[in-house]
């Protein structure tokens, strides 16, 4: 049966799948956060998971377990599928709606012993805290409603993930735009500040101005396997593009790096564009 109940940030719902037997949704205050299979935590239905899911694939041999911080925890899809795919992989997860999470252990829990570990916090609060070099992924998949906030997209923001991040560790972000791709645009040049190797994952029509839709942000100082990346975002049922180098540089070309004091969140995106029916 479904389950809705007010949270600290909205009203939440949790509707099960009917097609998957212990498959649910989450949404909150109408647009979808997360989908969690409870019998194949390493099903990822959302495009924009599938394509976080294939960088976390590629970051580090097969196997590997990795220290991972995830900002934005939603139902924790994500930290579930490296707990299955990477087993051994220590994770915390940062959520600043406590109510969300507390519905979300109730209902939909994670198993014991499996290396992940719950805040209840602002993100960037909690990232300032955080030791340095303690992190090889950093995972940013925070909405407020359906807009990344404004704190999340600075240079001094970056500068805290380059922080936490290890030597060779790759931050990942969730991000949302369309034509003329402001937001995207200026958080290519921010991130640009701290690291010398950016890549972006989106789907052809959303990079060609057809619609509003999802990007992933790939950040780090040292090169990822971006040939193993664009097979498994071409061979997706909706294939991506990974856009890098040159190109990229062309497309973030006269975007000025965002400061705190101008910072601003990601745009409102269109009615329906994340709904659900």
């Amino acid at each position: 049966m479904p389950v809705a109940r007010a949270v600290d940030h909205g009203f939440a719902k949790l509707m099960p799948d009917v097609d998957r037997a212990r498959a649910w949704l989450l949404t909150v205050d109408g647009a979808p956060q997360s989908y969690v299979d409870l019998d194949d935590p390493a099903h990822l239905e959302f495009e924009y998971a599938r394509r976080l899911g294939h960088v976390l694939d590629i970051v580090a041999e097969e196997g590997r377990p990795l220290d991972v911080l995830h900002l934005g925890g939603g139902a924790l899809t994500l930290p579930r599928y490296v707990a299955v795919t990477r087993p051994g992989s220590r994770q915390d997860v940062v959520e600043a709606d406590r109510g969300l999470l507390e519905l979300v252990l109730e209902h939909l829990p994670w198993p014991e012993g499996s290396g992940i570990a719950v805040h209840a916090a602002d993100a960037r609060a909690w990232l300032e805290t955080a030791p340095a070099d303690a992190a090889d992924v950093l995972v940013a998949d925070v909405f407020g409603g359906s807009r990344v906030p404004a704190h999340l997209t600075s240079v001094a923001y970056a500068g805290e993930v380059e922080r936490v991040l290890r030597g060779d560790g790759v931050y990942l972000a969730n991000l949302a735009d369309a034509v003329p791709f402001a937001f995207l645009r200026s958080q290519l040049a921010t991130f640009a500040t701290r690291f010398e190797e950016l890549a972006l994952i989106a789907e052809p029509g959303v990079l060609r101005g057809r619609r509003f839709g999802n990007a992933v942000l790939v950040a780090s100082h040292r090169p990822v396997d971006l040939p193993a990346l664009a097979r498994l975002t071409a061979s997706d049922a909706f294939p991506a593009r990974v856009e890098h180098g040159a190109g990229l540089r062309d497309f973030v070309a006269g975007a000025s790096p965002v400061r705190d004091e101008d910072a601003v969140p990601s745009p409102e995106p269109p009615a329906g564009a994340f709904g659900i029916g």
